[in-house]
């Protein structure tokens, strides 16, 4: 029944084109292959009552809660004013420097994805914002563009980040499911992996700004506050409060993880709580401000958790059809051993990525994947990295990527999709640039985990 398994893989690649509701489609193109299979003695019924037994284990699930409760922290930062707070300090300090405020948007939006670790909130928030100002103070489009959208997509790999989050706990089944350990890895373990990778974006990142700035001053050119404050408080000075208490909370919440003092749920509660806080101290909290922060963390919260159990029953029918041992068959038979292996998975979930968002991948891909690489001897810390940056790689590139089409419903009509292409095409370099250095040298991500949990 293995053709079955890739013929249904397939058909719902085909449904997602369409533009369907990717939780209805994952679990009813699985239903109804199920049925076919049933109806055609393939398939044991009884196969399919375990899904409720998954379900079930999913609403048990600890690691899970802390989803919504990291999604109310970004929410409530992103409503508070926070990152507008934020823009505004940073860029007073690095205002007078030539690609002073390109690199104020990177460090913004280094914080933006460690708080929120949504990208489309991170570059939609950054763009508008700052790409108006980035303009209007004389900064190349393509420049403001590629760096507002690196920024945002940041929060794929820089800790705490949802998408972590998930990675853990899925790469800590596929484990199981590859009979390498009950729980060898945690949620703790992969924000260790990501804090290096992710810095070293950022220095990166910063670094190709003060290049670019240099060999061309008019198109990153030193600013004024007046052009910052629209507000007209063109007096004010860097606002070490508006960059120290979200730093604060950044570090209390990541801290008590990697310390092991706190679990991901108790540190994401912490945060959503330290947020509020937050908001009160800004005078930025109202009880219309929760509710509309409320209503906004129910319905991505619950768009997660359709896609996991349309994902999970769509699992459940792909392994019942044998896909997970085609999928180990084919990489194990690939000329090159683990190098082959690990390179068409990557590749996949790259061009995946045009596709689909990263809950989807992280449910539907990694699960069918993971278990044969990580049974090959894969480290599932680096194999979560790599994911993470692989993707978040996937997501600037032209013309599908996600950040990309997030800015163009953000900017400006006078900015065109063209500029947007050019502007990120040198930090897909720099992407690819870290992804090869991670591949090369596993030690980047797997040195502080050992030094952390040894």
């Amino acid at each position: 029944m293995e053709w079955l398994a890739l013929l249904m893989f397939i058909c719902v690649c085909i449904v997602l084109l369409s533009g369907y509701p990717v939780a209805f489609s994952l679990a009813g193109t699985a239903l109804i292959f199920a049925a076919i299979a049933v109806a055609t003695d393939q398939l044991n019924p009884v196969i399919l009552k375990t899904s409720f037994s998954r379900l079930f284990g999913i609403m048990q699930n600890p690691t899970l809660i802390a989803v919504p409760l990291f999604v109310f922290m970004g929410v409530m930062l992103e409503k508070a004013k926070i990152a507008e707070k934020l823009l505004t300090s940073m860029a007073s300090l690095f205002s007078r420097s030539p690609g002073g405020l390109a690199i104020s948007v990177v460090i913004v939006g280094a914080l933006l994805a460690a708080s929120t670790g949504i990208v489309g909130a991170t570059v939609v928030t950054m763009g508008l914002l700052s790409l108006p100002i980035m303009i209007k103070s004389g900064y190349s489009v393509p420049l403001s563009t590629g760096v507002i959208c690196a920024s945002g997509t940041l929060g794929q790999i820089i800790p705490p980040s949802i998408v972590l989050v998930l990675l853990g706990d899925v790469i800590a089944s596929a484990n199981r499911d590859a009979g390498i350990g009950a729980d060898p890895i945690s949620v703790g373990d992969l924000f260790a992996g990501a804090m290096l990778p992710g810095l070293l974006l950022v220095i990166l990142y910063i670094i190709y700004i003060l290049l670019f700035a240099r060999a061309k001053p008019e198109q990153a050119p030193p600013i004024k506050l007046e052009a910052i404050d629209e507000n007209n408080q063109t007096d004010s000075q860097f606002d070490w409060s508006a960059l120290l208490l979200p730093l604060v909370l950044i570090l209390l919440v990541l801290g008590s993880i990697l310390m092991g003092i706190a679990t991901p749920s108790e540190a994401a509660a912490l945060g959503a709580v330290g947020s509020i806080f937050l908001a009160i101290f800004y005078r930025e909290f109202s009880w219309q401000r929760l509710k509309e922060v409320v209503r906004s963390t129910t319905k991505t919260s619950s768009m997660v958790f359709m896609i996991l159990i349309g994902a999970s029953v769509f699992s459940l029918v792909f392994r019942a059809f044998g896909g997970d041992d085609a999928i180990r068959d084919i990489l194990h038979s690939l000329p090159g051993g683990v190098f082959a292996a690990m390179l068409v998975v990557m590749f996949c979930m790259f061009i995946l990525g045009f596709i689909l968002d990263f809950i989807e991948i992280v449910f539907v891909i990694v699960p069918i994947t993971a278990p044969a690489l990580l049974a090959m001897g894969v480290d599932p810390i680096w194999l979560g990295v790599m994911i993470a940056v692989n993707l978040q790689t996937s997501f600037l590139t032209p013309p599908f990527g996600f950040a990309l089409f997030y800015l163009r419903g953000a900017a400006p009509d006078y900015v065109s999709t063209q500029q947007i292409y050019r502007g990120v095409l040198p930090f897909i370099g720099i992407q690819i640039f870290v992804l090869i250095l991670i591949a090369i040298w596993p030690q980047i991500v797997t040195w502080l985990p050992s030094i952390i949990y040894k």
